[in-house]
């Protein structure tokens, strides 16, 4: 009993905490279509988010995943954070742009191979094509127990 008002007064207070098993598999409920882009001048493929995603924008949710090493990103508040390894990570093309996003934590996050788990506030972006379509923002990495 104490779990299920513990749950209604987070999802009141706006903050719904998926899991992170369940939270990838939910972002990947997207799909695509063409829009011209005025800037390059040829049509681009613009992400669709179906209802599931839509509902996760602006919750703070729990991923578990892996730090990829990217150029850019060279601050360890920043970076790009994959539901795959860097072998199987959309970069390598192994994976799609639903399986990536970018954080931006509040301390820092040191790199390693292994998968980490963090939370953070989720965003949505179908606007901007040179970012990525998923962002994680005051994000923190969690302790493993």
């Amino acid at each position: 009993m104490r779990s299920i008002i513990f749950a209604l007064s987070l999802f009141a207070s706006g903050i719904l905490l998926a899991q992170e098993s369940n939270t990838w598999k939910t972002l990947g409920k997207v799909t695509y279509k063409k829009k011209f882009d005025e800037l390059l001048g040829f049509k681009v493929d613009v992400p669709v988010f179906g209802k599931e995603v839509k509902a996760l924008e602006g919750k703070i949710v729990e991923l578990q995943g892996y730090i990829i090493p990217v150029e850019g990103y060279k601050s360890h508040k920043e970076f790009v954070f994959s539901a795959y390894p860097y072998s199987n990570c959309f970069f390598c093309g192994g994976a799609g742009p639903e399986t990536v996003m970018e954080v931006k934590s509040i301390d820092p996050v040191k790199y390693s191979v292994n998968p980490i788990k963090i939370r953070g506030r989720l965003h949505l972006n179908d606007r901007d094509i040179n970012r990525l379509m998923y962002f994680l923002t005051d994000a923190r990495l969690v302790e493993w127990k």
